[in-house]
């Protein structure tokens, strides 16, 4: 008898330790329905790498996570500095150089400058594989370690945020008062994922903007019985008795 207690309670005591634990490995157990919902409210610490990727699942283990602790982000109400902006480093080996923004994270207040402010990682290193190295930019600080530079002159300069006479919001510079345009990939690109929409081409495989605007259904306020008569012709004539509810 004990040990049919211990046989039916073994299985449930496994799910429940799976549950608690799968989060916290890297190599994710599926189990099918369960689901740990205090995981969901832990908030998501971001790295240098995107949520959806293995690196970024690494960065956010328990063990990882009390080893880093607090970040402290300082909030930016308005952006000022956008993917393809024209920018000069102001701290670092790079102090001086210009270059331009190819990835922004507005999460922690980052920007990376193409070509600048690198560094280089061994990949695929092994005691049989002497690996191979990369050049991989490092983030920057929009706040504090870049600044946008003034088309006019070719120096960084702080902007502000202006209307025009036709009611346009553009970026003004407080050092010449020209106009700093935003670039093409700040125009056209969607801040999630920086997918710039002038390079969409459509395929055969898409679907056309006739079909999507195509109106295929109109709501009318008659029954099921109804419609089916009207589509196929039937008339009643006959008198409905009339219902009573109690």
């Amino acid at each position: 008898m004990r040990l049919t207690q211990i046989a039916f309670g073994y299985f449930k005591r496994y799910v429940e330790n799976e549950i608690s634990n799968a989060r916290g490995k890297y190599i994710y157990k599926n189990i099918w329905g369960w689901k740990r919902i205090d995981f969901d409210k832990r908030p998501w610490v971001y790295t240098e790498d995107r949520p959806w990727t293995d690196a970024a699942k690494r960065a956010n283990l328990p063990s990882e996570l009390k080893k880093r602790g607090k970040i402290w982000v300082e909030p930016i109400k308005e952006w000022k500095i956008f993917k393809g902006d024209r920018v000069e480093i102001l701290t670092g080996r790079d102090k001086g150089k210009q270059g331009i923004v190819c990835q922004i994270i507005k999460e922690r207040n980052w920007c990376y400058v193409e070509g600048l402010n690198y560094k280089y990682d061994e990949m695929n290193k092994s005691a049989t594989n002497p690996g191979s190295i990369v050049r991989v930019e490092k983030p920057l600080l929009v706040t504090t370690e870049v600044s946008l530079v003034d088309p006019s002159d070719e120096k960084p300069t702080t902007i502000q945020w202006r209307y025009t006479e036709e009611g346009d919001r553009v970026r003004v510079s407080t050092r010449t008062g020209r106009i700093i345009p935003m670039s093409r990939d700040a125009l056209n690109a969607d801040p999630e994922d920086g997918v710039n929409t002038l390079d969409f081409k459509e395929t055969a495989k898409d679907t056309t903007e006739s079909v999507l605007t195509k109106i295929t259904f109109k709501p009318k306020l008659k029954t099921f019985e109804e419609d089916l008569m009207e589509e196929y012709g039937i008339k009643d004539d006959r008198k409905r008795a009339p219902t009573y509810y109690y």
